[in-house]
C-alpha cells in the first residue's frame, strides 16, 4: 500500500479533477466515479478553523430544502458557539453554495446535509456508498482518501483530497454504475489528536422515506 500526493497530473483513474466548480459537469460523463473541486481556502480561514477548540464546531443532521441551508447552517454554528466573524460568515456562504450547486446538480429539492467532527477512526474501511451520489468537503484536518480496488480488496495506491477540495463521488445507487472500483475512506486518526470537520451532502428525492 503507498501513500501518493494528489493533483491534476496524477489523479486516480475515473477521477476528475477541476479548477472552477461549473466544471464538476464531467461528473457525470461516462466513466467518471468522482470529481474533484481542486481548490486551496485562504489562508486566514485555515489558520481560523484549525485553532477553534473542538467543543466550537458545528455538528448535526438535517433534511431541507437548498433555500433552508443558509438559516440551518448559522442555527448549527450557533448552537456549537462558534464564535461571529469574517472566517464564520465565509464558511456558511461556503456550505450553502455548495449545497445549491449539488441540489441542482442532482435535480432534487431536497439535501441531507450533515456536518460531522470526527476525532476517531470513522469508516475507516474503504468502501462505496449506499446513495445515488455523495458531496464532501472536508474543512478541517486530513480530507477524504480513496484508491481504485480491481480484487475489491484495500487499493494498493491511497490518495487523499486536500482539505478546503469538494469531491463529489457517484454511490452503489447510482443509475448507470461504472466498474471504476473507486472506493474511498474517512482517514484513520485515532490517537493522532487530530480533529476533522467534515460537510456531507446527500440528495434526497422522496423526504418521508429518508426520515
Amino acid at each position: 500500500m503507498g501513500f501518493q500526493r494528489l493533483s491534476p497530473e496524477n489523479a486516480a483513474i475515473g477521477v476528475t479533477m477541476v479548477d472552477l466548480p461549473e466544471a464538476l459537469s464531467g461528473f457525470f460523463e461516462t466513466g467518471q466515479a468522482a470529481a474533484i473541486w481542486y481548490r486551496q481556502p485562504e489562508q486566514a480561514f485555515q489558520d481560523w478553523i484549525d485553532r477553534l477548540p473542538a467543543a466550537q464546531l458545528p455538528r448535526g443532521r438535517e433534511i431541507l430544502r437548498p433555500e433552508q441551508v443558509h438559516a440551518t447552517v448559522i442555527a448549527m454554528f450557533d448552537r456549537a458557539g462558534m464564535p461571529a466573524g469574517p472566517q464564520r460568515d465565509w464558511l456558511v456562504e461556503d456550505i450553502t453554495a455548495l449545497a445549491h450547486f449539488f441540489a441542482d446538480a442532482m435535480s432534487v429539492a431536497h439535501l441531507r446535509l450533515r456536518l460531522d467532527v470526527i476525532t476517531g477512526n470513522a469508516c475507516r474501511r474503504f468502501h462505496i456508498d449506499a446513495v445515488t451520489a455523495r458531496f464532501l468537503c472536508t474543512y478541517r484536518g486530513t480530507g477524504t482518501q480513496f484508491g481504485v480496488s480491481t480484487d475489491g480488496q484495500e487499493p494498493r495506491e491511497i490518495f487523499t483530497v486536500p482539505t478546503g477540495a469538494p469531491i463529489l463521488m457517484r454511490g452503489t445507487e447510482w443509475p448507470d454504475p461504472n466498474a471504476s472500483g473507486l472506493l474511498h475512506r474517512s482517514p484513520p486518526i485515532e490517537g493522532t489528536g487530530e480533529t476533522r470537520l467534515v460537510l456531507v451532502l446527500d440528495p434526497i428525492t422522496d423526504p418521508e422515506d429518508a426520515v
